[in-house]
């Protein structure tokens, strides 16, 4: 564990776009680095997990044996932040899962999984966040999930066309769109004041 102040923030490099997650975490001033087993996962204060394939992402954490400590951890109250795919990872419940599909919960809400379309419907749109000063974020959807209903402790940060994309339960952050992919790191440095808070 790091000292208070600069909080080390791993990501959940079994599949996904990762490099970008560990270029915004170290731009909002966090230490970041790649986690693909657990003892890399018990050295870290918070972890984001990125986008890429929910159901490959299931099984690979399964096949590194980190599943468990994953749930564990989030259980346990470790900051977590979750993209696209990481938002599907962060579920309660998935609407149609794939099959032995599995999630780490964490956000007392069920999603859809490509509710906006797949790949070639991929589209990018300014979205207003709770919580995010200044102008809205420019979201990048691709092949995105939307949140279909949430539980009484979660906060609605972002809808986009009536849809909700942007989730806040806790310690546990989650947007249907990637905020990495932009230059713009402000969904990262309030994942990392999260982290801050809650070390």
């Amino acid at each position: 564990m790091s000292t208070p102040g600069t909080p080390v923030i791993g990501v959940l490099a079994l599949q996904g776009d990762v490099r970008e997650h560990l270029i915004a975490l170290a731009a909002a001033d966090a230490v970041a680095r790649p986690v693909r087993r657990p003892e890399e996962l018990a050295e870290v204060d918070g972890l984001v997990v990125p986008g890429g394939e929910s159901t490959t992402i299931s099984k690979l954490a399964h096949l590194f044996g980190l599943m468990e400590p994953l749930r564990e951890r989030v259980r346990a109250g470790m900051p977590v932040y979750g993209t696209c795919a990481g938002l599907i990872m962060l579920a309660e419940k998935i609407l149609d899962p794939r099959s032995g599909q599995e999630t780490i919960g964490g956000i007392d809400m069920i999603v859809r999984r490509n509710a906006f379309g797949r790949q070639n419907e991929s589209f990018e749109s300014a979205v207003a966040v709770d919580g995010i000063d200044g102008d809205p974020v420019e979201g990048v959807f691709i092949r995105a999930p939307w949140v279909e209903s949430v539980g009484a402790e979660v906060e609605v940060l972002a809808e986009h066309e009536g849809h909700i994309v942007a989730v806040r339960q806790g310690n546990a952050l989650a947007t249907s769109f990637h905020p990495e992919l932009t230059g713009d790191h402000r969904v990262h440095a309030l994942f990392v004041d999260m982290v801050r808070t809650a070390q």
